[in-house]
């Protein structure tokens, strides 16, 4: 299996938490098949809107949601 990431974003009620405020305005990225990938996209996204401290992107690990018994073998590596 792949190990799939997610990249999103949208504004934020705190920045320096993930209560997004609304949630039908969420940029959704992509899908991305390695970390690289998704981070690289992560970056591009989020340095568009670097000015506006009230959005914030995150990159989500949808491999350690489908298959959570690998997720501590994947940290412990």
């Amino acid at each position: 299996m792949s190990k799939l990431h997610l990249v999103f974003g949208g504004r934020v009620k705190d920045p320096r938490g993930l209560e997004f405020t609304d949630l039908k305005n969420l940029d959704l990225v992509g899908l991305y098949d390695s970390y690289a990938a998704a981070e690289d996209a992560w970056r591009g996204a989020a340095q568009r809107t670097v000015d506006d401290a009230e959005m914030k992107y995150v990159v989500v690990h949808l491999h350690r949601l489908l298959e959570p018994d690998t997720a501590a073998l994947d940290e412990q590596a």
